[in-house]
């Protein structure tokens, strides 16, 4: 049976590479993307050329009619086996007393508020051997002062969902896991913040994003069967 993963913010970075990755793993991926429609074409037009299947449909996370319709569109393909909540933003570093009400609930309704809506949507349709993988990142152990703490208790809410929903659904035989991703060189990084942080790492250098992506993808397949609930660090030691 064709088993199909949903990648919300598929069209960059780690989500981009998770789709590459996983199309190795036999998945069918629909490349999740809300406004750069040329970048999620670009991943998929790459997977088709070595054979994968893919196709890219546009979703703002935060809309649950989209979330809905995100996942219609994916079972034209089949089943929906998998998804990786991936989608999210960052926003200028800076003190919390310096943050808008606005920009912190525009972070948590994105981060967290969108996380929840398709991991919902997901566990409401998925059936035993469904997989779940959260993004979180290494900033909600870390707390992000000074830098994004709306952004560190998002994903701490992303983290306590996962726990949670872990339990919740491992009778129906759906797994629920979240990678922590650390420095890793994507476009989310700001300024020169890759090299001032590098000497905080205890292996010594930053990640890439196909480092995040093998993490993940393992999370989905069948070698992480008795897996669930995990928060799984992807930092270098850091």
């Amino acid at each position: 049976m064709d088993r199909v993963l949903v990648i919300t913010g598929g069209s960059r970075g780690i989500g981009a590479a998770c789709a590459r990755r996983a199309v190795r793993d036999g998945w069918q991926v629909v490349v999740n993307y809300n406004r750069d429609a040329a970048a999620a074409e670009t991943v998929v037009a790459g997977i088709r050329a070595l054979g994968g299947v893919a196709v890219a449909v546009r979703a703002d996370v935060a809309v649950e009619a989209d979330i809905v319709a995100l996942f219609d569109a994916a079972e034209g393909l089949g089943p929906v086996c998998g998804l990786i909540n991936n989608a999210g933003i960052i926003q200028l570093a800076g003190p919390l007393a310096d943050m808008t009400l606005d920009r912190w609930q525009q972070t948590l309704l994105v981060n967290a508020t969108g996380s929840f809506l398709a991991a919902r949507e997901a566990v409401r349709r998925m059936g035993r051997g469904g997989a779940i993988v959260n993004m979180s990142s290494m900033a909600a152990p870390l707390g992000a002062a000074h830098e994004f703490v709306d952004y560190a208790a998002s994903k701490g809410a992303v983290e306590s969902m996962t726990i949670g929903l872990a339990r919740e659904v491992a009778g129906l035989g759906i797994r629920v896991n979240a990678v922590r991703p650390g420095l890793i060189d994507t476009e989310m990084q700001q300024g020169n913040r890759l090299e001032r942080l590098v000497g905080t790492v205890p292996m010594g250098r930053v990640g890439r994003a196909e480092e995040v992506a093998e993490a993940v993808v393992w999370l989905l397949s069948d070698g992480a069967s008795y897996i669930t609930g995990a928060i799984l660090p992807v930092s270098g030691g850091r």
